[in-house]
């Protein structure tokens, strides 16, 4: 497969010399479907494509979807209005790819009400898109590149960074648990890990290339299984631990029935991993839990967090938390209440529920939207109350931060983040560079950054 695209990328290169042609990609998505835009790219740009930010101006138009929240859908079908006016006006080639084309009936609906769209691909055929555009661009071919089994893995595709300091690798793909109200598993299809050490090979690339901090992705990334030397996640934690040049390591997204001792015990023994934890709740109600076919109840959660505490110094934990899940009830949410007060998570990510087609939580009876609203304002203003607390512990104390950029409100300022993931806006010295991991004193606590001061 790999030799048949690298002559498709050779013939579409051979093709487009001289004409630079652009592309633009828009990803809808979570860190998994960003990096599968970045090899998208690396693809595009082996084939001679160059790379243009705004992309109403593009040749090559690339939406990379997501199918996760109802109103992805809207975004995309506006986004599809947009390139249809400039179609009318010159010649674009349109592709979508992504979570959503796997969904049912979705390859349909944008056929019949989007016939102007050039190649529709899918999460297991974008390893194809090079032969997909020669066809589209050569031969003016309509292409519906999308397939129903769980794909291959596919080594060696060419990729194109968007940061110089830190990456992604994906180390598995796919997802077989089934939450209720999640259309993953349908869309990318059943969990299949990469062998460790193509992993390994490709986090040893990265540090020659000067990474300094790297993210292990994964639908459900704590299941990964390997092999008889690497057997599981814990193993490769242990062994991506060992190469150098890599500072930072960071994983996400584990589930928790899933969280072993062994995770726990590779966090705690290696200072590279950082201490922020990921630990998706999504309702602090056993119920509801076995509603979401979530395999844990509250108290198990509960259990987990106390001894990450135990055994961890200085866990933090950030989580994901649904709100309005079909036939919540007011004294149901009380519980999700309830666990956040008892963890005290850094960080929350709220979603109100939004009904998935196809999903077992559709048939559900659903929380009236008035009740989802008042429930997740309930949410948000808990959290809000405890931002400022939980800030003030990181006064006074000395922070590693890898430099990210400068500061998005003051040029003369950088901005970088502790390994807990708080931003932390400093004046760097004359020797302070992008991409260093510098100790700065923490001085000024704000709502959602922090300030501090370089020690020499």
């Amino acid at each position: 497969m790999q030799e048949k695209q690298e002559k498709f990328i050779k013939l579409v290169n051979e093709k487009i010399f001289n004409r630079d042609l652009k592309y633009s990609i828009l990803t809808m998505g979570c860190q998994l479907n960003e990096n599968d835009s970045e090899k998208i790219a690396g693809m595009l740009e082996k084939m001679g494509f160059s790379e243009i930010e705004d992309y109403k101006n593009a040749d090559l138009v690339i939406f990379n979807t997501c199918c996760v929240r109802e109103n992805a859908e809207e975004r995309l079908f506006g986004k599809i209005g947009e390139i249809k006016k400039i179609k009318e006006n010159r010649n674009v080639i349109l592709a979508i790819g992504g979570c959503m084309m796997q969904e049912e009936g979705m390859l349909q609906k944008i056929k019949k009400s989007y016939p102007f769209v050039n190649v529709i691909f899918g999460t297991h055929t974008m390893q194809n898109l090079p032969e997909d555009i020669y066809k589209a661009i050569i031969n003016n071919e309509k292409v519906k590149d999308v397939i129903d089994i769980d794909g291959e893995i596919y080594e060696g595709l060419p990729i194109k960074r968007n940061d110089k300091f830190k990456a992604s690798v994906t180390i598995m793909y796919g997802c077989n648990n089934f939450c209720t109200y999640c259309i993953v598993p349908y869309v990318r299809g059943r969990e299949r890990s990469r062998e460790p050490e193509k992993i390994l090979e490709e986090v040893r690339e990265l540090s020659k290339e000067g990474y300094k901090e790297i993210t292990l992705l994964g639908q459900n990334v704590n299941s990964y299984v390997g092999n008889d030397k690497i057997k599981n996640f814990a193993d490769l934690l242990n062994e991506v631990c060992k190469i150098s040049g890599i500072q930072r390591i960071r994983f996400i997204s584990p589930h928790p029935k899933d969280f072993t001792d062994d995770v726990i015990d590779a966090i705690a023994n290696n200072e590279k991993i950082c201490k922020i934890i990921h630990l998706p709740l999504q309702s602090g109600n056993t119920k509801v839990l076995k509603d979401m076919n979530r395999k844990y109840s509250k108290e198990q959660y509960l259990k987990l967090v106390e001894k990450m505490k135990k055994r961890i110094p200085n866990v933090v934990l950030s989580t994901d938390i649904i709100v309005g899940f079909p036939e919540e009830t007011d004294e149901e949410f009380e519980d999700t209440l309830d666990v956040v007060r008892q963890v005290n998570f850094e960080q929350i990510f709220m979603f109100i529920y939004s009904v998935r087609e196809g999903t077992v939580a559709e048939k559900m009876k659903q929380v009236p939207e008035e009740k989802k609203h008042e429930r997740f304002e309930k949410l948000k203003e808990l959290y809000d109350s405890r931002v400022d607390e939980n800030n003030e512990k990181y006064l006074n104390t000395v922070q590693k931060l890898l430099i990210e950029g400068k500061s998005k409100n003051n040029e003369k300022m950088f901005e970088g983040r502790t390994d807990t993931n708080k931003v932390v806006i400093f004046k760097p010295n004359d020797e302070n560079k992008i991409g260093d991991i510098v100790p700065v004193k923490i001085t000024e606590t704000h709502k959602w950054y922090l300030k501090g001061e370089i020690i020499k």
